[in-house]
């Protein structure tokens, strides 16, 4: 059973910002934009922030190609994967039945059970393909 995390001031303004972006965003950035806003959010409570969401599955968390952790709001609660532009960052939520039988195939093969995984797939959308 996940926690929802308390709704402090602060959550309240990140997930606020959250709500008008379609693109994956690192804390660093959100901490920009907020700034931008006017708010007195710290960078540290940003971080612990989003870890927190994540944790309680409010926020979508892929790592980039060098290892950021990048969050967005989750626009739905049950299992999903990401298709992901490596110019834009424009994400689109997509289903995946082949690779959750994989995943419980291979589990199963092994010996494995109570599995997780994620997948996220990388390309270049339609409008950045179109304006490169």
């Amino acid at each position: 059973m996940t926690v929802r995390p308390r709704q402090t001031r602060q959550r309240v303004e990140i997930l606020d910002l959250l709500a008008g972006l379609e693109e994956f965003r690192s804390a660093q950035q959100l901490h920009d934009l907020l700034r931008s806003q006017g708010s007195t959010v710290g960078l540290a409570t940003v971080y612990r922030a989003m870890q927190a969401l994540s944790d309680a599955g409010e926020v979508d968390m892929l790592l980039a190609a060098d290892g950021e952790a990048l969050y967005r709001l989750c626009e739905r609660k049950a299992h999903h994967h990401h298709l992901v532009c490596r110019s834009c960052g424009l994400a689109v939520e997509i289903d995946g039945p082949s690779v959750e039988r994989w995943a419980d195939a291979v589990a199963v093969e092994h010996g494995f059970a109570d599995i997780s995984h994620t997948l996220e797939l990388f390309g270049t959308c339609r409008a950045c393909r179109a304006a490169g």
